[in-house]
């Protein structure tokens, strides 16, 4: 398998230690009820909740952040919207599905950064870009691109 193409996603990157504070972020618990989505959203300022719904999982996600918005002080910053299943097992299910894709980027990094670090190593020792493509899985022009001679 070729992990050629692993190389034309982003790399992950440590956070701007002295980038912008974290926002706020509150969560709503769904629950289906009929054909509609009833969300409650509890920890809001003051200890307040509130009450969104939707007859679609977007739907209720939209509203909400309608809801939240307006128990937050005017002139706030932003915040963030988690929408979750109040049921623990539909919840559950999720979690480790965004674990799991969580988990793939930092394998996926570990491979570039890898492959990365093996072209170095080959073209340092003389090999050319081709032998080096073959003997990694990658085409010439890509090891061009991660280990560029004379860098």
């Amino acid at each position: 398998m070729s992990t050629d193409a692993l190389f034309d996603r982003p790399d992950v990157t440590d956070a701007d230690p002295d980038g912008p504070a974290p926002l706020p972020s509150y969560t709503g618990y769904a629950t289906r009820v009929g054909n509609t989505w009833v969300v409650e959203i509890r920890d809001l300022p003051d200890d307040r909740t509130a009450t969104a719904q939707g007859r679609t999982w977007r739907e209720a996600k939209t509203a909400t952040g309608n809801a939240i918005g307006e128990h937050l002080p005017a002139g706030h910053d932003g915040f963030g919207i988690q929408l979750a299943p109040a049921d623990p097992d539909a919840d559950a299910a999720i979690t480790a599905l965004i674990e799991a894709r969580i988990a793939l980027v930092y394998a996926e990094q570990a491979v570039r950064d890898a492959a990365r670090h093996a072209a170095r190593t080959l073209i340092d020792q003389g090999w050319n870009n081709r032998d080096t493509g073959a003997a990694l899985g990658l085409s010439h022009q890509r090891v061009s691109q991660i280990a560029p001679r004379g860098a």
